[in-house]
């Protein structure tokens, strides 16, 4: 019998409607065939990325674990079980790449502590993806995730954001749920500078997709809306 571990795909998923084979590597493509359990955030969100992309398997016969923020550590092992036994397993994200700004990342860390090979796979990050078409400091940058909900914190936290921006000359991104996208782009406009660079990306890999880079005093003018559209938001000097 070997003893050999199976291995721990990080699979990207679409960041929206969009032709697997646009944006996915073939080889990924391939791999999803070969594959019985699956790590996923939701089961009917997987099953429709996983049909797009040609998985012609029964799911009556396919695992699927729920990873979210609520799951308990404790649960996370008994995912990995199947992999201590040499299956491989995909760990799904919801849109873009597993781990960032995502669960996954708690799947992957006890991965590594119990020696299961994790594999990265290629695939569209709106994070990375913005800053490419931002034309901001590539070198240099910090993720902040979600600022904070409450309006007070949340200006607090950009002008403490602003003042590094200015002394390090680095790159600041951050989301925002989109339903709260006018919240946030409200607060940047009241709070930065004029000559801050603002870019906002939304919508990224998809048909409509918009990346438009601005100091805040031509974005106070233009008013911009970007509805509720997944968005990308970087602060720049």
């Amino acid at each position: 019998m070997s003893n050999k571990t199976g291995s721990i795909f990080l699979i990207p998923s679409t960041l929206g409607d969009t032709l697997p084979e646009q944006v996915l590597p073939s080889y990924n493509i391939q791999l999803l065939q070969r594959l019985d359990v699956f790590i996923v955030e939701e089961i009917r969100t997987a099953r429709r990325f996983l049909r797009k992309c040609g998985f012609t398997k029964d799911f009556d016969s396919t695992t699927f674990h729920i990873l979210n923020e609520h799951t308990p550590e404790n649960e996370i092992f008994t995912f990995l079980e199947q992999a201590k036994l040499g299956i491989d397993t995909g760990l799904l994200s919801e849109a873009g790449c597993p781990a960032v700004a995502d669960p996954g990342s708690m799947v992957v860390r006890l991965a590594q502590e119990l020696g299961i090979k994790v594999v990265p796979l290629s695939g569209p990050s709106s994070i990375i993806m913005a800053l490419m078409a931002s034309g901001f400091n590539g070198q240099n940058f910090t993720f902040h995730g979600y600022l904070p909900v409450k309006e007070p914190e949340r200006i607090k936290k950009i002008r403490e954001i602003e003042r590094d921006l200015l002394r390090t000359g680095q790159t600041h991104i951050f989301i925002e749920a989109p339903y709260r996208n006018r919240h946030i782009i409200e607060s940047i406009l009241a709070t930065c500078g004029n000559e801050t660079m603002l870019c906002i990306a939304s919508n990224i890999s998809l048909a409509d997709e918009s990346v438009i880079t601005a100091p805040v005093a031509r974005w106070k003018k233009i008013n911009p809306d970007p509805g509720k559209k997944p968005t990308v938001f970087l602060l720049s000097a």
